[in-house]
């Protein structure tokens, strides 16, 4: 049974769960600059809650392609009012904070965070990994090369899964060499890679269960359904929760999604599929 341990509340990932997306910053591909103040921030977390979500995840960086780059006091000014906010209304098993640097993650963590997610896996922030370690939390390691200002241009790959899992190889020894216990990979569907790319990556996904660890899948609302469909990422949910099931079937064990209780049906339909 794969369980992780969120500030002494043990999850049971053996069967799928959610982590809902709460974007504190004014430019997200999807939902930038919709949460305006404390009210509406306390309406989204409840309602993911409400809707069946197990973990939240704070990000004030736009890790976006292109995204604009902001300092660290800017992203701590958007992340830790929005961490004490939620801890103050509501009991949170897994409150995760999206950050790359680890001067960020220090600071979440002492303001209510108890899982880190890290799209660069300890990589922009050497400190990261043992801070994660002391910390004792769960951390998220994406794949990424490069920034996000920089990525687009880097999805020249020999072989893309085989490079992803010596990747996760390289940082899952790097992280337990420093003491983190709980570990989940996510591939980084949309990170450094090409539609055709993301798509080649689900179909792989199942490759990626050698390192034993848990999956968490991000494809929602991505550009990977919304090019190939030609529509707009606000219409977009539909293909996200097509997807959705092609990542469970494929063993992913969390769904970060911005629809929760879509994300939350399609796992209880996944559920009633015997799997062979």
């Amino acid at each position: 049974m794969a369980t992780i341990n969120c500030a002494g509340a043990l999850i049971d990932l053996s069967t799928p769960h959610v982590m809902g997306i709460v974007n504190c910053t004014p430019d997200s591909f999807y939902d930038g600059g919709k949460l305006k103040n404390d009210a509406a921030i306390l309406n989204q977390v409840e309602k993911m809650l409400e809707d069946g979500a197990t973990f939240i995840d704070v990000g004030g960086y736009s890790s976006r392609p292109d995204g604009t780059d902001i300092s660290v006091n800017e992203e701590l000014s958007r992340v830790l009012p929005v961490l004490d906010l939620i801890t103050s209304r509501f009991k949170v098993k897994g409150l995760s904070c999206d950050s790359f640097r680890e001067s960020v993650i220090e600071k979440a963590l002492q303001h209510g965070a108890s899982i880190v997610n890290d799209i660069s896996a300890g990589l922009l922030s050497e400190p990261m990994l043992q801070t994660v370690g002391n910390a004792k939390v769960p951390y998220i390691m994406m794949h990424m090369r490069g920034t996000p200002q920089s990525m687009k241009a880097m999805t020249s790959y020999e072989n893309m899964t085989v490079e992803i899992n010596h990747y996760f190889s390289e940082r899952i020894a790097a992280a337990r060499a420093c003491g983190i216990n709980d570990i989940i990979i996510d591939p980084g569907f949309g990170f450094a890679k090409t539609r055709e790319q993301n798509f080649k990556l689900l179909s792989d996904l199942e490759l990626l269960h050698a390192h034993q660890v848990p999956i968490l899948a991000g494809v929602s609302r991505k550009s990977m359904i919304y090019k190939t469909l030609d529509i707009t990422a606000q219409e977009a949910l539909n293909g996200t929760t097509a997807l959705h099931m092609a990542c469970l079937l494929k063993g992913a064990k969390i769904l970060r999604v911005h629809d929760v209780k879509e994300a939350v049906e399609t796992i209880q339909l996944y559920k009633e599929i015997p799997i062979n």
